[in-house]
């Protein structure tokens, strides 16, 4: 196993110590070695520090209702297809059902990532577990909860959070929210919200965590566009 494991963690630096590697190392004990024999040692099951931490906090996600809907277990495989291809998402899948056994201490895996990754991709995490939450149609009270929890343990503000699930979230000030402004603000301070907030959502903000998490980047990004054109729609402003 350890020669598996040389590899199988080999992009990883900080997670793999304190309970993000604690967590993800029970589960790779949990593997046997029948379970490896596919593997090919010229990939790597986790590139980076953000993947475990990501796949830590979705498996968190996914038990908030004690329950783990087969939609859930699709759009993480269909995540991981999108942007690691089909024969690593068999892999990856894998490792994800083993780290669903185990009890998450979300207080100490969220302290991990606070100290160790920058705000940018904190606001990327938040996204990628909305879309986990709402992907059976809906995001549940005690997903909610969860997703409230963590973003506020790894230092996302209130704003920034309330920014996201209204892209989640639907209700008529769902725009407003997403510029992070209320619905009162006058044209200037729109455009300038929209400045703001685009600067923030950039996808250029998260280039560090490779192409592969791009493609979230640009569908977050989107959405502060979309929101800006349904205010100056209903405003009239051209």
């Amino acid at each position: 196993m350890k020669n598996w494991n040389k590899w199988i963690l080999g992009g990883l630096g900080w997670a793999l110590g304190g309970p993000i590697g604690g967590i993800i190392g029970f589960a790779l004990g949990s593997i046997t070695e029948e379970g490896f024999k596919e593997y090919k040692q010229s990939e790597r099951l986790l590139p980076n520090d953000f993947s475990a931490a990501l796949l830590v906090l979705c498996a968190a996600v996914m038990k908030a209702d004690n329950k783990v809907l087969v939609s859930e277990l699709d759009f993480v495989r269909r995540f991981f297809i999108r942007t690691f291809g089909e024969q690593v998402t068999q892999h990856r899948m894998l490792l994800f059902r083993e780290i669903l056994k185990q009890d998450i201490a979300i207080g100490q895996v969220c302290e991990q990532v606070r100290q160790n990754v920058d705000p940018a991709s904190r606001l990327e995490l938040i996204h990628l577990l909305f879309g986990l939450a709402a992907s059976d149609g809906s995001v549940g009270p005690q997903e909610l909860n969860v997703l409230s929890q963590i973003s506020t343990l790894i230092g996302v503000n209130h704003r920034d959070f309330e920014s996201i699930k209204a892209m989640f979230i639907k209700d008529t000030g769902s725009a407003y929210k997403i510029l992070e402004i209320e619905k009162s603000a006058s044209n200037d301070e729109l455009k300038k919200a929209y400045r703001k907030m685009a600067m923030k959502f950039h996808p250029d903000k998260v280039h560090h965590l490779g192409p592969e998490f791009q493609q979230d980047a640009q569908e977050k990004f989107k959405k502060i566009n979309d929101a800006y054109e349904q205010i100056k729609k209903e405003r009239g402003i051209v």
